[in-house]
């Protein structure tokens, strides 16, 4: 494949719903253009895109494929996305990559979920689009309605550009074309139509500036519409030149926006990760600023290393191409890097700037992970690190407290993607189990007790006494210890002993087993033996009397409580409302957000939302979303905390 110029590339992502078409819309792009001698089907599992294992035994797209093609005189660089949503942080990406978005709609289901969401996304990013309706037949929908629920959804900016145009369309477009000048609203008022140049600018600079939304249709049945989309991306879609500004932070820190830039100091950011099986990890780069050379040394911007680009590749699906050099605004992958990882920035070191991907939607599904056979614990970790390096949407917390490493994930089948995964890729397998709550213990009341540790062997023996006040600490402290002793009761340096103890118990508490809060401990009397006592018989009687004045004091179980942050359709208030209430949940506010959502602001404990994104999906038909974050502990209703006591002394 031949380096084109940053004028005659064009980054396309290809976005919607799951099951859309996206897929077999590049097939017919690339058997137009003549990549293919025949067009590839997921059915058959001979698709460019998904050649992915799991994406061909499934049939839906997993990961993100680049998928350039050479159409006339420009390079058009597809970028094709699931559209299942626990993969929609691949779209998110793309469409950050791209300079304008292709959103298909499957004509027979109309706008879905995975629709919305994608518009959605565009939207924040100021993103221009087209909007391709797929359609198998012309009597399967009536094109006219569908374009009405589109401008009603997404607004009158999208107007149908397919031929024979209908009057009202040509109207329409003319319209929106006007607006985009004021010469040209002149000209429209004063005499009705344009020059074909005037009307080329015009469409052209409404594109870029997502004024215009044009909406073509497509059969996928013969392929009808490919070549006038391909000569629509080619004549109106922005070059990379009229991307977006780039946020980055500079050298000392501060934020600011990029143009792209054909000449000066090279800089590009990565924006995905693949192991491919015969030549290790390759990172896939979008060159912001500069030429990208075969040789260049670049800085990693997060490590401060140097890194050599000894090869570019240019990828299509799993196919590899060398190139010598990459264009400003192309897209470039580049083989065994040593520090480089998505997300990171590669710049000349005379110009360092270090460029923001804006943050993805944080894992809401957390489940224990554990390696089925337990020599292979280490194995599973390094090979969750390389799946996480393909697709950080997900994450791996290690739960010191529960002992449990934690898998995050979007949802249920980005969780049995990874699990099928790891055995499949590196022959590990895996248990998932429930993520366990971090209970916490603490006292309601104030007790004072005595603990006694006496023992007598043959040799010396082991002896101490103390007497100890417990009472709730103010501020809720893990442990407030002190001591208010009289008259040498306790030797003054048996008492870095007795705290020593103390806090050794406050890590497993006597009622279920949870680390205690919350506690003041008083040493205020007690007794010693000349022979016998030592620090570590104080010690132990300081673990003695905390059982018993815990016990004694009103103890009573802690829960996590999560603020939650739930972006619900207006359609749907009234179950999530209810669920709420059935999780024990303290609803705080709504607010308003427009165009059909609003937000619920809402604590919760921790122990009834585990499996809350799944019930959520559930209850909004995928379209609700939400955020949650620790807040503090409270106390739980005694019928709850006597049904933990038990199970954690089953466990025992």
């Amino acid at each position: 494949m031949k380096v084109y110029s940053t004028e005659n590339i064009r980054n396309v992502a290809l976005v919607g719903h799951g099951g859309c078409g996206k897929t077999s819309l590049m097939e017919n792009v690339l058997f137009e253009t003549g990549v293919t001698k025949r067009v590839g089907t997921i059915e058959d599992g001979n698709t460019v895109s998904d050649y992915d294992r799991m994406e061909i035994e499934t049939g839906h797209s997993i990961n993100m494929s680049i998928i350039p093609v050479e159409y006339k005189d420009v390079k058009i660089n597809f970028i094709d996305t699931p559209g299942l949503l626990d993969f929609a942080n691949e779209m998110y990406t793309a469409i950050q990559a791209a300079a304008v978005a292709l959103l298909v709609v499957d004509a027979g289901s109309g706008i879905q979920v995975g629709t919305e969401k994608a518009w959605r996304f565009c939207q924040e990013q100021h993103k221009p689009v087209f909007i391709m309706l797929k359609r198998k037949d012309k009597d399967e929908y009536d094109f006219d309605e569908l374009v009405e629920e589109i401008k009603a959804k997404f607004g009158a900016v999208c107007v149908p550009v397919s031929y024979p145009l209908k009057e009202e369309h040509k109207e329409a477009l003319n319209e929106l074309i006007a607006e985009t000048d004021e010469e040209l609203m002149e000209k429209y008022f004063d005499q009705g139509v344009f020059e074909d140049w005037e009307f080329n600018t015009g469409l052209r600079n409404g594109v870029a500036n997502a004024d215009i939304v044009p909406v073509f249709a497509y059969d996928p049945e013969n392929g009808q519409g490919v070549d006038m989309l391909l000569n629509v991306i080619r004549k109106y879609a922005p070059n990379p030149m009229r991307h977006t500004p780039y946020k980055y932070v500079d050298a000392s820190g501060g934020e600011d926006f990029a143009m792209p830039e054909m000449d000066g100091p090279v800089s590009t950011v990565v924006f995905k990760t693949l192991q491919d099986p015969f030549v290790g990890k390759i990172n896939i780069m979008k060159v912001i600023t500069g030429t990208l050379k075969t040789g260049t040394e670049l800085v990693n911007t997060r490590t401060g290393k140097a890194e050599k680009i000894n090869k570019l590749l240019v990828l299509r699906g799993k196919e590899q191409f060398d190139v010598p050099e990459a264009s400003a605004g192309d897209l470039v992958a580049v083989a065994k890097l040593n520090v480089t990882e998505t997300g990171d920035t590669l710049c000349d070191k005379s110009k360092s700037r270090t460029y923001l991907l804006d943050s993805v939607d944080a894992p809401t599904l957390f489940t224990a992970i554990s390696a089925k056979e337990k020599k292979e614990e280490e194995k599973v970790e390094a090979s969750l690190v390389k799946l996480r390096e393909e697709d950080p949407s997900f994450v791996i917390r290690h739960d010191q407290e529960t002992k449990q490493t934690l898998l995050g994930t979007q949802g249920e089948i980005q969780q049995s993607t990874i699990v099928a995964k790891l055995k499949d890729r590196f022959g590990v397998e895996v248990v998932l189990s429930p993520r366990k709550v971090a209970y916490r213990e603490t006292i309601k009341g104030n007790s004072d007790v005595q603990g006694k540790y006496k023992k007598q062997t043959g040799g010396a023996g082991m002896y101490g006494d103390v007497w100890i006040r417990f009472s709730p600490a103010a501020g809720g402290e893990n442990l407030d210890f002190s001591e208010q002793l009289f008259g040498g009761s306790v030797p003054k340096n048996y008492v870095p002993a007795v705290e020593k103890g103390l806090r050794e118990s406050m890590e497993t508490g006597p009622v279920a087993g949870y680390p205690v809060v919350g506690i003041k401990a008083v040493l205020h009397d007690g007794s010693y033996h000349d022979v016998d006592s030592n620090e570590m018989a104080f010690k132990l009687a300081a673990q003695l009397a905390f059982k018993k004045g815990i016990e004694a004091a009103n103890p009573v179980l802690l829960e996590p409580i999560m603020r939650l942050d739930i972006t619900v359709p207006d359609d749907n208030m009234g179950d999530v409302m209810g669920d709420m209430n059935r999780r024990r949940a303290r609803i705080l506010g709504m607010e308003p957000l427009g165009k059909g959502f609003q937000k619920i602001s809402a604590e919760a404990p921790m122990a009834e939302i585990l499996d809350y994104s799944i019930s959520l999906r559930s209850m909004t038909k995928s379209e609700g979303s939400f955020t949650q974050e620790f807040v503090r502990y409270d106390e739980i209703p005694q019928h709850l905390a006597t049904k933990i006591i038990e199970e954690s002394k089953k466990s025992e």
